[in-house]
């Protein structure tokens, strides 16, 4: 399983929401799992290779919504030696918080 964050950028817009929400349609489309944060998406996949043609897709799609000018920062994390879940992560960093 890879987990990768991602954050689109479509320089010289004063408001983002359109275009994200224009990517968690993609997403949504493509039957991706995935999770909105205020700075990033965060997506659930099975591949490397997948990742990079969503991101890709999504990357191009802000050319198509009027963008002259994109910057994609892309972060992966892949584990090969047992699945883990994007929720397994957050779940495993709060049960050391309540001492779990």
């Amino acid at each position: 399983m890879v987990i990768v964050e991602f954050v689109i950028v479509p320089l010289g817009e004063k408001s983002l929401s359109r275009y994200v929400a224009e990517v968690v349609k993609l997403l949504e489309k493509k039957g991706v799992k995935y999770q909105l944060t205020p700075m990033a998406t965060i997506i659930e996949v099975s591949t490397v290779r997948e990742a990079f043609e969503i991101i890709e897709e999504a990357h191009e799609l802000m050319f198509k919504l009027g963008a002259e000018r994109v910057s994609t920062t892309v972060r992966l994390d892949d584990r090969r030696d047992k699945a883990v879940h994007m929720e397994d992560k957050v779940k495993s960093v709060l049960e050391k918080v309540r001492g779990g």
